[in-house]
């Protein structure tokens, strides 16, 4: 079973296993726009044990938590939760992100692992994702909440997808500007709360784009 785990891409993985997305989070794996890398050649290129992670996977499998299968869901379920615990969570995350970040590099800005920048380009990330969500909620999301199947819309589809790969490579440059969101020994309590919020919302843009790219835009849904 583990072998079979092993040639699966991250993004079935984490739409067939309810609760493997928290494993590929600890392992620092791409499941949302990496999705379709298998789990040995992401295992491979980061030097991990991949047999290690199917084996923490199988247990999942064997003892399910409770966790939904959106795959089991009717696609207007799954894009109310989508807008419920992403799109209005995002919204509230980034005003104060952004004011954490401003306060950092204004009082540590001299120290050399202080993230400097890093306040401008959330400020980048939030016009984009807050262009990119309006998209969805103003455009895709009521054609298919229409019923027209996703084969059918696979333009606006395209570009979602595309602009997800945008997502996927701000969190790269963010975790590049924070040591991957590792607070310096001495940080103070607004670095380490900044950093705390920037990790919550790494794991949320990244459950919210596999939602999207591997299940939704995938016809993953229950049909309506």
């Amino acid at each position: 079973m583990t072998t079979a785990l092993i040639d699966q891409t991250l993004g079935q993985l984490a739409s067939s296993i309810p609760g493997a997305s928290r494993i590929f989070h600890s392992f620092k794996l791409d499941f949302c726009c990496g999705g379709n890398t298998s789990l040995r050649e992401a295992a491979a290129t980061m030097g991990l044990d991949a047999g290690l992670i199917a084996d923490a996977l199988q247990a999942l499998v064997a003892q399910p938590g409770d966790e939904p299968d959106w795959r089991k869901v009717q696609a207007g379920e799954l894009i109310e939760h989508i807008l419920a615990r992403y799109h209005e969570r995002h919204r509230d995350q980034f005003p104060e992100l952004i004011r954490l970040a401003r306060r950092v590099e204004q009082v540590h800005g001299n120290r050399p692992e202080c993230p400097n920048g890093l306040a401008e380009h959330l400020w980048t990330m939030q016009q984009e994702l807050e262009s990119h969500m309006l998209k969805e909620e103003q455009v895709l999301f009521p054609m298919l909440l229409r019923g027209i199947p996703v084969t059918q819309v696979q333009g606006p589809i395209s570009v979602m997808r595309l602009e997800h790969d945008h997502h996927g490579a701000a969190l790269a440059k963010l975790a590049a500007l924070t040591q991957d969101i590792t607070p310096p020994a001495q940080a103070c309590n607004t670095w380490r709360a900044l950093y705390r919020g920037l990790e919550e919302l790494r794991s949320d843009l990244m459950q919210h784009i596999h939602l999207e790219n591997n299940i939704l835009f995938a016809g993953g849904t229950l049909q309506a």
